[in-house]
């Protein structure tokens, strides 16, 4: 692949999916798309660059872009924000949301849907204290591929086993064959939609507690900052917006700010706060599918 390709190969993306690829990346384009050669009868990159810059054939530009952005996931994924969620985000909400008993989630890139189905697996968990609530679990992702997959709720064994107690294998899914299904229950609990973070998401409406985590990572700055803001925008006033370990609104938005209590965690009420009076607020929450 010529330094045009891969430069040409690098805008397209970006361009697409927001993903920023430096120079010593070059080794993931040539991994990831020569699959993708294979599977449109392509000799090889070379071809597969002029193929999109000819910009004829839209099921080959939407399987570059997805093979490029499919990215690791599994369940309880780093725990912690999970461990938010049941001890501090959803108690939270619980209170102040008493008088609507409403409450709308969203996961932003959700990839194979591990990490809303690890949050079903809380709520339902949850439930007796959630009777007659209406819970609104969203889960978008770029890729259609990999929210089939999410959506067949059908996992292999060294899936189910990354993160996922015992407990809530046995009690959740049902073995077929090598692999494990999880509960029809739980699969209602979400609304899998196709959703590319550049687009404008203005039409998923309010949420309570958004989780958009280890995607940001992937874009430049001025995109972080143009998602973040956009994300501020989908929050209720008294949100909470969780990021990856490695990501941060610092010095890309001012619209949102660090929780003082929990890393991870950010929030509207708290950069109101910040702005007003130097200091930070705490975090919180509010609607979709029954338990």
């Amino acid at each position: 692949m010529t330094d045009v390709d891969f430069d040409f190969l690098r805008a397209y993306l970006k361009t697409r999916s927001g993903l920023a690829l430096t120079a010593e990346k070059r080794y993931l384009i040539e991994s990831r798309l020569s699959p993708i050669c294979r599977r449109f009868n392509l000799a090889g990159l070379p071809q597969l660059v002029s193929a999109l810059r000819g910009g004829r054939d839209l099921v080959m530009e939407k399987a570059v872009v997805e093979a490029m952005t499919t990215n690791e996931t599994f369940f309880f994924r780093d725990r912690t924000p999970f461990d938010l969620f049941k001890d501090v985000l959803l108690p939270e909400a619980i209170a102040r949301r008493a008088a609507q008993r409403k409450l709308r989630i969203w996961c932003a890139a959700a990839s194979t849907g591990q990490e809303p189905y690890s949050l079903a697996m809380l709520l339902q968990e949850a439930a007796p204290k959630l009777a007659g609530w209406n819970i609104d679990l969203v889960a978008t992702d770029l890729s259609t591929e990999v929210l089939e997959k999410a959506k067949a709720g059908l996992y292999s064994h060294f899936e189910v086993q990354r993160g996922l107690p015992v407990q809530l294998l046995v009690k959740n899914f049902e073995q077929i064959g090598e692999q494990w299904r999880i509960s029809q229950t739980l699969r209602s609990m979400v609304d899998f939609r196709p959703l590319n973070l550049l687009h404008p998401f203005e039409t998923l409406g309010t949420f309570d507690i958004i989780y958009c985590r280890n995607v940001l990572i992937y874009f430049d700055a001025p995109t972080k900052g143009d998602v973040l803001g956009r994300l501020s925008a989908s929050l209720s006033p008294d949100g909470a917006l969780l990021l990856g370990a490695a990501e941060t609104v610092i010095g890309l938005t001012d619209k949102l700010a660090p929780s003082a209590q929990h890393r991870g965690l950010y929030n509207q009420a708290a950069a109101t706060a910040r702005n007003t009076m130097g200091a930070s607020a705490p975090a919180p929450l509010r609607r979709v599918v029954g338990l």
